[in-house]
């Protein structure tokens, strides 16, 4: 499995917004395949920013590389660019290979 995280500094005020592009977009995943699920973080508060966190489960690397090479991508994230007045900054990226799952 493969975890793909983008980390968000929110201005303060601006949760709200950044809350309801995010929970209004569509995903286009459902489709994709070696998509496993997705959610939406909310983290701590600083001084300037409120962290948030996109975290994603593929399948493996691989299908996540494949994914942002789709149509599916592009259509998901057509919009991304009209909304930097609610951020600091671009997104912060980080990948991860899945070494150890432990379940119930």
């Amino acid at each position: 499995m493969f975890i793909a995280m983008n980390r968000f500094q929110v201005k303060p005020g601006s949760e709200k917004a950044f809350e309801d592009i995010w929970l209004s977009r569509e995903t286009h995943l459902e489709t994709v395949p070696g998509f496993v699920e997705f959610h939406l973080l909310k983290g701590p508060k600083a001084d300037d920013y409120t962290l948030y966190s996109s975290h994603t489960v593929w399948a493996s690397r691989e299908r996540f590389e494949d994914w942002t090479r789709s149509e599916a991508f592009r259509q998901a994230h057509k919009d991304a660019g009209s909304h930097g007045d609610v951020y600091l900054g671009h997104p912060n990226f980080e990948g991860f290979d899945v070494l150890q799952t432990v379940k119930p």
